[in-house]
């Protein structure tokens, strides 16, 4: 399977960062099944930080390796999911044990439901419902070293704005 990263960087070898921010699976690196979305993410980081250049890393999953590692996957929004990601967005001091979490990834319009449900106005079963009507891409996080042995990379892609 291809997985693809959207960064700033060429990044042959990831590596496992601590970010300056929440997210939704916790500390590691990010890739998702969708070369469009890694586009996307890249092209706003290059807005952001008004940068010239951007790219698309591609990688290669091995699942041999990925059947040996301690894995949690989401194939779709559930409450599990849900108070997964609360609890990584949320509770600056939690950190979970699994070596690759897999799911949906929680964008900018998934946040307004959030916070809709964190403001006490959507119950937790009426955000499960309205998030199953959203189109989401998904997001692999490989959140400890020996987690990185699974993917390969292949190439980056240059990307302009």
């Amino acid at each position: 399977m291809i997985l693809f990263h959207g960064s700033l960087e060429s990044i042959s070898q990831p590596e496992i960062r601590q970010p300056n921010r929440t997210l939704d699976y916790g500390a590691g690196f990010y890739a998702t099944t969708s070369q469009q979305q890694a586009e996307d993410w890249v092209k706003r980081r290059m807005r952001e930080s008004y940068a010239t250049i951007g790219f698309v890393n591609e990688y290669n999953l091995n699942g041999d390796v990925l059947k040996k590692l301690k894995c949690l996957f989401f194939d779709s929004p559930t409450e599990e999911w849900l108070d997964f990601v609360m609890k990584n967005r949320t509770d600056r001091h939690f950190t979970h044990d699994y070596d690759v979490v897999y799911g949906p990834v929680a964008n900018d319009r998934v946040y307004a439901a959030f916070a809709l449900y964190e403001g006490g106005l959507l119950s937790k079963q009426n955000l499960i419902a309205e998030l199953k009507t959203y189109k989401l891409v998904d997001q692999y996080l490989f959140h400890t070293a020996n987690s990185l042995k699974a993917i390969e990379f292949i190439k980056a892609k240059q990307i302009g704005l």
